[in-house]
């Protein structure tokens, strides 16, 4: 296997939590006997189909970390200290699904979240000092994590991405539909209700041991010696998005790429082409899901 070639792979393998053969799983989007909830050109399917929800992945677990009850279920009951990757590789199948997989894949993938949350439970001190108790299924808790990812995947588009069919607005009012999928009652349908609904955070936020711990682990996940430089340079993109006053809860400042010369935003765009590189012009998820599209659409005309 030549240089190129195990480059790609170790590159897979990352995106796959460690397996180095496309997973099952994204080739079932070809079944099913519904268009889905986003359509082909849809604000999310071209947010999504992008690179730029691998910033957007960092950007989210940096934000999510402020809150002190998102911590308390990571720090207990996740294996992202063994498995970091493997918990990613779990977050990119749900999004994957709800994105590119028949209705019922989507429900059904959610249902299977939400079984998964309802065994989170526990304590936390919250940033008032309060013994308080948790539950992963908790309304808010699952308010947060969304307006998070939400607020991420907008933000790393609007930075290092191209144009949004129906701008920022038709994304967040899109993927509203992940929200109440996972149980959630008047999710965000506008960039200004995005940022209503985060503002109403603000108080819970907090620094702490257990964020800083976090931090450590985004900041230097175990990868592969050929994929650091690259994941430095896509870790300042990430922070370079952040809201001034989350940036300062975690003790960040915008990462200096140090002796390389290029701007963040180039920098972050470069980093993103070479993966696109290495992954190819199309997932397999889309890709199996355009076939499904495009069988269902020919039944309908035929």
């Amino acid at each position: 296997m030549g240089i190129i070639d195990r480059w790609k792979l170790q590159l897979r393998t990352t995106f796959t939590g460690g397996d180095p053969d496309i997973p099952q799983w994204q080739f079932e989007f070809g079944e099913g006997d519904d268009l889905g909830y986003f359509p082909l050109g849809s604000a999310v399917w071209t947010v999504h189909s992008s690179m730029t929800p691998t910033v957007a992945g960092i950007r989210a677990l940096l934000l999510q970390a402020l809150h002190p009850g998102a911590m308390a279920g990571v720090h207990e009951h996740s294996s992202f200290r063994e498995e970091p990757l493997g918990r990613l590789a779990n977050t990119i199948r749900w999004i994957f699904t709800v994105t590119y997989g028949s209705k019922v894949a989507a429900q059904q993938g959610s249902a299977f979240v939400q079984r998964l949350h309802t065994r989170v439970n526990g304590s936390y001190t919250d940033s008032r000092g309060v013994g308080r108790p948790y539950s992963a299924a908790d309304p808010e808790l699952v308010r947060w994590v969304h307006l998070a990812f939400t607020d991420a995947f907008v933000a790393a588009h609007k930075a290092y991405g191209g144009p949004i069919p129906g701008g920022v607005d038709a994304y967040v009012a899109e993927w509203a539909a992940a929200g109440e999928l996972m149980g959630l009652d008047d999710p965000p349908r506008s960039e200004a209700g995005l940022r209503e609904q985060l503002a109403t955070f603000d108080g819970e936020l907090t620094n702490s041991a257990q964020v800083q711990e976090t931090l450590a682990y985004i900041r230097h996940p175990p990868l592969p010696r050929s994929q650091r430089l690259g994941y430095r340079i896509l870790f300042a993109g990430a922070v370079a998005t952040l809201e001034p006053r989350h940036r300062e809860m975690l003790g960040l400042t915008v990462p200096s790429l140090g002796p390389f010369p290029l701007p963040i935003r180039t920098a972050v765009r470069l980093v993103l082409g070479v993966i696109r590189s290495g992954l190819g012009p199309e997932s397999p998820s889309e890709a199996a899901a355009k076939k499904r599209i495009s069988r269902l659409r020919g039944a309908t005309t035929a």
